[in-house]
């Protein structure tokens, strides 16, 4: 039996949570482990694991919540920055599709993010992967 999932029990209010906002396709609530204080998540009602998962006619309402999110948090937190970002599969604590919107302040500490650097070897392997991705974009 699989586990209850963590965001449909707070989106059905189920579960306890500091809702931001409540809207018809969407529930923004703290963290409840934040890295730091006013860490926003922004899931869809709709249980749905990845982004790739998401009904392409829901993406407009998600991305402009989470566009009005960023300035909500770095406004009510006095913070100059934020990191926004969504884990699939990949560092995903829960398998229900999330976006974080972390505020963020110049040496706050979180340096752990997008390291090491992987190079390309040369510039022949970095064009045969720009033409791998460009052809599953013209796939699909």
């Amino acid at each position: 039996m699989s586990k209850p999932c963590a965001f449909c029990a707070v989106v059905a209010g189920d579960a306890p949570a500091d809702i931001v906002l409540s809207g018809p396709t969407t529930v923004a609530f703290l963290d409840t482990k934040p890295v730091f204080p006013g860490h926003v998540l922004l899931v869809p009602r709709t249980h749905v694991t990845t982004l790739a998962d998401l009904p392409p006619d829901e993406l407009p309402a998600f991305f402009t919540l989470a566009q009005r999110l960023e300035r909500a948090v770095e406004g009510a937190l006095d913070a100059p920055g934020s990191l926004v970002l969504i884990n699939n599969v990949i560092s995903q604590s829960v398998p229900h599709l999330h976006l974080h919107v972390i505020p963020r302040r110049p040496k706050d500490g979180l340096r752990f993010f997008l390291g090491p650097r992987h190079p390309y070897g040369s510039s022949d392997e970095s064009a045969a992967i720009a033409r791998r991705i460009a052809a599953g974009l013209e796939a699909g």
